[in-house]
C-alpha cells in the first residue's frame, strides 16, 4: 500500500534537474544571503521593497529601501545593467516581493527573490538592524 506522498510517481531526475535548476533561479534563500553579506561576497544589491516605516522598524543588513510601487528605469538607473537585485518583503505572506521582481524583470534587469523575507530572516536567528540611511 502507497502512501500519499508516493502515489503520484516522482518527476524523472531530467524533469527534476531542469525544475530545480528553474526554481533556484528565481530564489534566494536567507542562510545563502545572509552568509554572502557577512563573508564580504555581497555580490548583489538587496532590496527591502516594503514601506519606509517598516524599513526604519527593522531591515536585513546591507539592504537598500525601493518599495515595489517606485521601482522604474529611473530608480534603477544608477546600478549597471547586469547588477543582481534580490527583493524581499515581509515574508510568506507578503507579495511585495515578487510584485518588486516582475516589475525589474519587465524592466530587462537581472532579479531573484529572497524566500522567506523578513520572517524567515528571523526565522534564521539572524537580527534585523534599525536605522534609516539607506533608501534607494
Amino acid at each position: 500500500m502507497s502512501s500519499v506522498v508516493s502515489r503520484i510517481p516522482a518527476a524523472s531526475s531530467i524533469n527534476a534537474i531542469a525544475h530545480f535548476s528553474h526554481l533556484l533561479s528565481l530564489e534566494t534563500d536567507c542562510w545563502d544571503t545572509h552568509f554572502a553579506i557577512t563573508n564580504n561576497r555581497q555580490d548583489f544589491v538587496l532590496l527591502d521593497v516594503r514601506s519606509p516605516l517598516l524599513f526604519e522598524q527593522g531591515h536585513i543588513p546591507n539592504a537598500i529601501n525601493l518599495p515595489h510601487k517606485k521601482i522604474s528605469a529611473q530608480t534603477l538607473s544608477e546600478f549597471p545593467a547586469d547588477t543582481l537585485f534580490v527583493t524581499y518583503c515581509a515574508g510568506p505572506h507578503c507579495n511585495g516581493a515578487d510584485k518588486a521582481a516582475l516589475n525589474i524583470a519587465q524592466l530587462g534587469r537581472p532579479v531573484k527573490k529572497l524566500i522567506g523575507g523578513v520572517t524567515g530572516w528571523l526565522d534564521e536567528g539572524f537580527e534585523l538592524i534599525q536605522h534609516a540611511d539607506n533608501y534607494a
